[in-house]
């Protein structure tokens, strides 16, 4: 047995996969590589109590795959919490493909990897996220059915991302009920960092609304494009998060929610799609309640994707998919309420709903 404790570079030598703290008594970890196509991926399956895992597929140039190993498994860890606490009879589990997708992404390889999960058997089912499109799950259905989120076209539920965004409105309405004591949005100053498909549809709704949106990308020419669509303002100072709003919507990739940036968060609400915006969920969910600031938590409000890729395996249609994203709204303000109740952080109160949903699943077995 191993009782001293180790630096994260000892970790890795002593425990590569399982001595992650991220690993969180995950059921499968699936290694994939395939030399014709440079197929390099990471499936994550974390619990599949209430049903099979689903969650999306990642394609992201990672600094190391120690990067890309973590955020697999925090990201299907996320979807179990994701699922449970919206009511899916689903599991969690997340996929990543190791590289630039603008690069190495072709047809082939998008089959190979569909070939990777066919042999799991129906334990894992993927969808779209970062660095898909529709039409790649159009591929990767043509070797294995386990895949959702394909073209309506194809017979799927297509595209989920405004339903994501759908999902994280109403969260972010009902945390500003919270907060303000009303959900109305107009007026209120909304950073909205990345905008991407989920981003550009927040700024849409939110600006509809008569907020004022500000937001900031990377990614110049679509700053300049969803500026002109709906009118938002491009952020253009040194720092974001030293900026006075009401609301902070982070919408790209996790861990942004962090010990630098909280000291400076000048707002009252935090409300975005990114998945994992806590850098380390405790630590930084108490400096959060302690600063006053009320937190949606992500795996919450971001659940409208996984509710409508959910429809095409339960067959629901378009109306009950949008009511059960609207219903994220209630769900939202009940775990605030429970969190103020308890003293419990947000993030802490929704996982423990989570958790007793799974318990009882497990105990049904």
């Amino acid at each position: 047995m191993i009782t001293e404790v180790f630096t994260a570079n000892q970790l890795k030598k002593e425990a590569p996969v399982f001595g992650q703290l991220s690993f969180d008594d995950h059921e499968q970890v699936v290694f994939c590589q395939d030399k014709d196509t440079g197929l390099k991926a990471i499936i994550g399956v974390h619990n599949t109590i209430l049903g099979p895992a689903l969650g999306g597929t990642r394609m992201y140039d990672y600094a190391t795959e120690w990067d890309a190993l973590n955020d697999v498994l925090r990201l299907s860890r996320g979807m179990t919490y994701k699922a449970a606490i919206t009511g899916l009879n689903l599991g969690g589990g997340k996929a990543v493909i190791i590289g630039d997708p603008k690069k190495i992404k072709t047809p082939e390889l998008m089959k190979r990897f569909g070939k990777f999960v066919h042999t799991l058997g129906g334990t894992y089912y993927t969808a779209e996220d970062v660095g898909m499109e529709t039409s790649d799950m159009d591929t990767v259905r043509e070797v294995t059915p386990y895949v959702t989120g394909i073209s309506e076209a194809k017979g799927g539920a297509g595209n989920p991302s405004p339903v994501t965004a759908y999902g994280v409105y109403m969260g972010m309405k009902a945390a500003t009920k919270f907060a303000y004591g009303t959900d109305g949005l107009e007026g209120k100053r909304i950073l909205v960092q990345g905008i991407g498909h989920v981003g550009e549809e927040l700024v849409r709704l939110t600006s509809e609304e008569g907020a004022n949106v500000v937001i900031s990308d990377i990614n110049q020419e679509r700053l300049t494009e969803v500026s002109s669509k709906y009118g938002a303002d491009i952020y253009r100072g040194d720092d974001l998060y030293a900026e006075t709003a009401d609301i902070y919507a982070p919408c790209a990739l996790g861990a942004t929610v962090n010990n630098d940036t909280i000291d400076k968060l000048k707002v009252k609400v935090i409300a975005g799609a990114a998945n994992n915006q806590l850098a380390n969920e405790n630590i930084h969910g108490s400096l959060l309640q302690k600063k006053g600031i009320v937190y949606a938590p992500d795996f919450l409000i971001n659940a409208g994707g996984i509710i409508n890729v959910y429809a095409e395996i339960e067959g629901y249609g378009r109306d009950q998919i949008m009511a059960k994203t609207q219903n994220i709204y209630d769900t939202t303000l009940d775990i605030l309420n429970k969190a103020k109740a308890t003293n419990m952080t947000t993030n802490a109160a929704a996982i423990s709903i989570a958790e007793d949903r799974i318990t009882a699943g497990k105990n049904k077995q």
